[in-house]
């Protein structure tokens, strides 16, 4: 599929395939050999989310910070 034939896509359809490339991304990173560390923070970053200790930001948000004190 080419740029400009995924541009000419509705929304909908655009967000279901977004949708499915990150359930594809999420099941390949379960079954990845990553090393212990970098598992053991990831690990650790996504109980503090469901948790609630970790507030989440939007990419908009985090871009307008960077550089700032």
């Amino acid at each position: 599929m080419t740029v400009e034939e995924i541009r000419a896509l509705p929304v909908t359809e655009k967000l279901h395939i977004m949708e499915v490339i990150w359930q594809d991304f999420r099941a390949q990173f379960e079954s990845c050999d990553i090393p212990r560390p970098l598992k053991a923070l990831l690990d650790e970053r996504r109980a503090r989310v469901q948790e609630g200790t970790a507030k989440l930001l939007d990419w908009d948000t985090v871009k307008s910070t960077i550089g700032r004190p």
